[in-house]
């Protein structure tokens, strides 16, 4: 064989080898997005009186609620919004009760920890958190995660908590938002600005290759008759904002045609699939 033609072999092969390599990159890049949602049982509880939540609708009624937390693949890592009630409440029998006896008293019949650990995660493989507001169900194990950027909007952050305390510790890696955030840039998991319930609540557009897209309500709603009606609990910052972001997810909800998961209704919780199984 010529060295000619031993040249031309060999600049064929690398041809080959270019365009092969160009179709692997192209097939990881179009891969890229959300792979896995787990929904988890971050606590379970009893609201007193849910007219709290429907003004003059129920009033005096007694209401079962569950508390969510969503754990996410991306190609890019873990993502994991609302951290729910805290783990330690599982050792209390009688549960956590409230200072006002017509809010929720939650028990915690499986911990955050012990689910992570079932499906083989550890939560320093947690990179990225977001909360839906600062609500004491939803930031409970925010510390379990000290190493995880936490997203929220700069207005809850800023927001005082009790005896004007910091409402998380200010050790904490943050990045604090003024609106929508694509989290990981490509469309697939976007944080949605939705205050009213407190000044800074935020929601959560997922895009998943299969089961389509989810908008996760964090306590912009409580449960799907108070959507249904558009109604305001009594005990939120501003009727305006929280009416304004009931639209703004409902106009999401059309555009993207999407679910609406909301956190705290346990009929729609008990028909969906929980961890370690998974939606895709």
């Amino acid at each position: 064989m010529t060295p000619k033609i031993m040249s031309k072999i060999t600049l064929a092969l690398a041809v080959v080898t270019l365009a092969s390599f160009g179709q692997t990159a192209l097939a990881q890049s179009e891969k890229s997005g959300v792979e896995k949602l787990y929904i988890m049982n971050c606590g379970e509880g009893v609201a007193g009186d849910i007219g709290r939540w429907s003004p003059g609708v129920n009033e005096g009624q007694s209401m079962d609620f569950v508390d969510t937390c969503y754990l996410i693949k991306h190609t890019q890592g873990w993502f994991l919004w609302d951290t729910g009630i805290p783990d330690a409440v599982a050792a209390m029998p009688n549960g956590l009760a409230p200072a006002d006896p017509k809010a929720v008293t939650w028990k915690r019949p499986k911990t955050l920890a012990s689910q992570l650990e079932q499906i083989g995660v550890k939560p320093a493989d947690i990179k990225a958190m977001g909360v839906s507001h600062t609500h004491p169900d939803h930031i409970g194990n925010v510390e379990m995660f000290p190493q995880a950027t936490l997203y929220v909007q700069k207005a809850e952050y800023d927001w005082p908590g009790a005896n004007n305390e910091p409402r998380f510790k200010p050790s904490h890696p943050v990045e604090l938002l003024s609106g929508d955030k694509d989290v990981f840039g490509d469309g697939s998991l976007t944080i949605l600005s939705t205050p009213g319930h407190t000044p800074g609540h935020q929601s959560l557009l997922v895009k998943l290759p299969k089961t389509g897209a989810v908008v996760l309500s964090g306590d912009a709603v409580h449960f799907k008759n108070n959507w249904d009606n558009r109604r305001v609990p009594v005990n939120n910052v501003s009727k305006d904002q929280s009416l304004a972001s009931m639209q703004k997810i409902a106009d999401t909800l059309t555009k993207e045609k999407a679910q609406l998961w909301i956190n705290h209704d346990k009929a729609q919780r008990d028909s969906q699939k929980m961890s370690p199984e998974f939606y895709e």
